[in-house]
């Protein structure tokens, strides 16, 4: 009896669910000033259509009383907001909603055989896709950052090597002054510096590596469930990729007639639908785990080696004091490459990252003082 009155109120979360996302949908295509996307709304509240009528039949089938349609208020403030101020104010919202219930109906065993599970997560896919920063949908650059072509930007780049080498220069940089304000030999501190910058090196490396190639094994389960639902429902991934090309601003016969062709090839709709719906390269995969974990050693350890040089022939706070010199000048040059990314004055970016790094170094030497002198006398 329990597990009766659980199922049967699932059906109706589901319902309010599908219901709610149909006549939002149908406020969204009346509201929206691009008629393309007006048009993709409009499929999608036929399709959340379908959807609630499928667990209307449910209830009925279970014995159930089907309640009157009733709209959420969340989804009728939504409405609002689009007829009053824009869709684009609500879509990321929207969006946000949908990437969240997408895989609602993954461990359902009523959904499982049906259509409803895949159309669930291509609505969250092209709601991302319409949800882009460009209103009317996404062109040129944009496009290409969904498509997932630039996402190595030479920007992005430079940032993932500024910050690499800053991670290195300022934890070593307090390292060594933690240990220097123990007042430790200079061969035990070039000893510290080494074994920090290959400790911060290696794990920078291998945390590097896990991530790219986990989400590469991840690219390639997405690829293969796609060329999966190509060969079972290639009518519903034409449908998405139509959508897809209708929300970037192709008109709706065109898109279309590009979808139709695109999936009459299976290799080419296979790489199309990867770009275009999950936003991945199917060549490139994220990119080569092993270069990323070489570059974030090769990175980190240009950093953490600035400190550490002078302890390599020198000691004493001569040795202290040009360790900071250098990582002074490290630390205002990191600075002066982040203006490059965010256009502050070089000046301001610079001296900014002195001070942090400096009031790090004081801390951990001042803490080394304290233990040093506690445990020496």
């Amino acid at each position: 009896m329990e597990k009766d009155e659980a199922r049967t109120a699932a059906y109706r979360a589901n319902l309010q669910d599908e219901i709610d996302s149909a006549a939002l949908y149908r406020e969204l295509s009346e509201a929206e000033e691009n008629p393309e996307l007006g048009r993709v709304y409009a499929r999608l509240a036929e399709v959340e259509e379908e959807h609630a009528a499928f667990w209307e039949e449910k209830l009925r089938e279970a014995g159930q009383e089907v309640p009157p349609r009733r709209v959420g208020w969340r989804s009728r403030m939504l409405a609002m907001l689009a007829r009053r101020f824009g869709t684009q104010l609500v879509v990321p919202t929207i969006s946000s909603m949908e990437r969240a219930d997408s895989h609602a109906y993954a461990g359902q065993e009523e959904t499982s055989g049906t259509p409803l599970p895949s159309q669930e997560g291509s609505h969250a896919r092209l709601l991302s896709t319409i949800a882009g920063p460009a209103s009317g949908g996404l062109e040129g650059g944009a496009v290409a950052r969904l498509e997932g072509r630039h996402r190595a930007t030479s920007g992005n780049a430079l940032r993932a090597a500024v910050l690499g080498a800053n991670d290195g220069l300022l934890s070593n940089f307090s390292l060594l002054m933690g240990v220097a304000g123990a007042a430790l030999s200079a061969q035990s501190i070039l000893i510290t510096g080494l074994a920090g910058l290959l400790a911060g090196a290696g794990s920078m490396a291998m945390g590097e590596w896990i991530s790219v190639q986990s989400s590469r094994e991840l690219y390639e389960r997405q690829i293969s469930i796609e060329a999966e639902e190509l060969k079972t429902i290639p009518d519903e991934e034409e449908e998405e990729l139509a959508l897809i090309y209708m929300a970037k601003g192709v008109p709706e016969e065109q898109a279309r007639q590009m979808a139709t062709r695109i999936v009459s090839d299976e290799r080419t709709a296979l790489d199309t639908l990867a770009r275009e719906e999950l936003g991945i390269d199917p060549e490139e995969l994220g990119g080569s785990a092993w270069t990323a974990a070489l570059t974030s050693f090769v990175l980190f350890a240009m950093g953490a080696i600035v400190p550490v040089l002078p302890f390599g022939f020198l000691s004493g706070m001569t040795a202290v004091s040009l360790s900071v010199g250098l990582s002074t000048m490290a630390l205002f040059g990191i600075g002066a490459l982040i203006t490059l990314m965010t256009g502050r004055s070089v000046l301001f970016s610079g001296m900014r990252q002195v001070l942090v790094g400096l009031a790090a170094a004081a801390l951990t030497y001042g803490v080394g003082l304290l233990i040093g002198t506690a445990i020496v006398g």
